[in-house]
Formats: structure tokens, C-alpha cells, sequence
């Protein structure tokens, strides 16, 4: 499914909140929800904590599987809106063990710059300053 259809088939009004990745020749938005932030908040104690939890790390099989969570979370907040929004259509969910068999090591490197992209998405404010002029006190 090209990412077109797939922004038609969630809806999305704004794209400014996915990144898009391929696993195995099938894209998918990660896309981080309310509902990803608080699993992300249960697993590591908030959002704040994500960054230093990844990096640290004890092994690389832990880093490995941390990843892996991540990308099945965020992957799946896409197809989670897609069977709200289609309720007689619905897609199965990526599990962990098919993102683990589909990918490579490299790829899931590739994925940790996609997974900092959709969270500062995710967590982006907007903030708009007013014009204001200078007056001379005097």
C-alpha cells in the first residue's frame, strides 16, 4: 500500500505527526498517540526517559528488543486509527516477532533516526509570537 492510500485510508488532514518506514516492501506511519505516550511513560517513566533508556542500554540484544517495541508500537498506532476509522475493513497488527524477522540490524538503525523524527513530531509545539512594536518611552 503506497503511502498515498494510506494517508487517504487514516484520514489524515496533517502529515506533520508520521514518519513513514518500510518493512518488507510495506510501508507504515509511526505515529506517536496518546495511547503510545502512555505505553511509552509505563515502559520508561515518560517520553524524557526514552532517549537515555535507548542509548544505555546494558547489551545489544536488550537495544535490540527495545527498538523493536518501539517501531511495533508506533507502527501500529497507524493501523489501530485505520481499524477504528474502518471497522468492517480492519488490518492485523504488526507483532514483534515479524518486525524482529523482517528486518535487519541496519535497518533497525535506520528506524532509530525515523522513531526520533515521529517523536519530536509528536511532542512538537506550536508557538506563535505577536508583532510588537517599539515604542519610546521618553
Amino acid at each position: 500500500m503506497s503511502t498515498e492510500q494510506l494517508a487517504l485510508d487514516l484520514g489524515f488532514e496533517n502529515e506533520d505527526r508520521s514518519t513513514v518506514i518500510t518493512i518488507s516492501d510495506e510501508e507504515y506511519k509511526l505515529i506517536l498517540t496518546t495511547k503510545a505516550t502512555k505505553e511509552i511513560a509505563k515502559r520508561y517513566g515518560g517520553l524524557e526517559n526514552l532517549g537515555s533508556k535507548l542509548m544505555n542500554a546494558e547489551n545489544f540484544e536488550l537495544a535490540i528488543d527495545e527498538v523493536v517495541w518501539l517501531i511495533t508500537l508506533l507502527a501500529n498506532q497507524s493501523l489501530l486509527i485505520y481499524n477504528l476509522r474502518n471497522k468492517d475493513n480492519k488490518k492485523e497488527l504488526l507483532k514483534e516477532e515479524d518486525v524482529e524477522l523482517l528486518t535487519s540490524p541496519f535497518e533497525l538503525a535506520e528506524y532509530k533516526e525515523a522513531i526520533s523524527a515521529c517523536m519530536m513530531k509528536g511532542t512538537k509545539r506550536y508557538i506563535e509570537s505577536e508583532d510588537t512594536k517599539n515604542v519610546e518611552v521618553g
